[in-house]
């Protein structure tokens, strides 16, 4: 799922504010003009706190519009035009990932990995067994290992409760972890930001530090992590 938004553009407003809608919820809006999707329906989310947070994004903006200034509009328009009414798409989108969860997938060999995975992964799924009595199960290698259903079933419950907007959120930081049982954890409060990144990418900070960091790797995960908090403070706000 790729969050959509504008593209770069000269400013043509003065400032952002937000005003409660008639029908519930709040609207952002730019001179007093109410802002809309890429769909054209009305900007308007569940909470007063994401709003503000969405018009502090156009107010920040210079005189040119820049599309990676507007993490929270982006998202926001990706849960209007693309989550809203398929809400049961995405939830099933999120327990593919956990079907076949990162954590759950296991290093044969060296041992030095063997044991970074074991220390990062493993709290993960016993807090996955302890919060929802869903116990999963790993696999060394890449022989497929076929989850409990009712360990699926009682994720599914546990994601069926979220709205269009934490769905989108939840959705994207499954998506840059490859797992949805980290993202949960983190949405729980279980793994700060930083925490949820480093076990996300066990692997790829023990190679770093075995062989050296790549430059264009680097710069392309540092870019992935500024999603990933976009998408962690957009769910917190909603």
């Amino acid at each position: 799922m790729k969050p959509t938004g504008p593209a770069n553009r000269k400013r043509f407003y003065k400032s952002a504010s937000v005003a409660e809608r008639d029908g519930g919820g709040f609207g952002v809006l730019l001179d007093g003009r109410a802002v809309r999707t890429p769909a054209g329906g009305p900007l308007a989310v569940p909470g007063r706190a994401l709003a503000d947070a969405i018009a502090a994004e156009w107010n920040a903006q210079g005189e040119t519009i820049a599309p990676a200034g507007l993490a929270l509009t982006k998202l926001a328009n990706t849960a209007i035009d693309g989550v809203t009414e398929r809400e049961g798409e995405v939830a099933d989108d999120i327990l593919k990932y956990a079907a076949t969860d990162l954590v759950c997938y296991r290093a044969e060999h060296p041992a030095a990995l063997v044991a970074a995975q074991a220390a990062a992964w493993d709290p993960i799924l016993n807090w996955v067994t302890a919060r929802y009595g869903a116990a999963f199960l790993t696999s060394a290698g890449i022989a497929h290992v076929a989850q409990p259903e009712a360990s699926l079933s009682a994720l599914r419950a546990a994601v069926a409760v979220l709205n269009a907007f934490q769905l989108t959120a939840l959705h994207v930081m499954t998506s840059l972890t490859g797992s949805a049982l980290i993202a949960l954890a983190h949405t729980a409060g279980e793994l700060d930001t930083a925490a949820a990144w480093a076990v996300a990418h066990t692997d790829e900070n023990w190679q770093a530090a075995r062989w050296g960091e790549d430059f264009e790797a680097a710069r392309r995960m540092k870019a992935r992590l500024a999603e990933f908090e976009s998408a962690s403070r957009f769910f917190h706000l909603c």
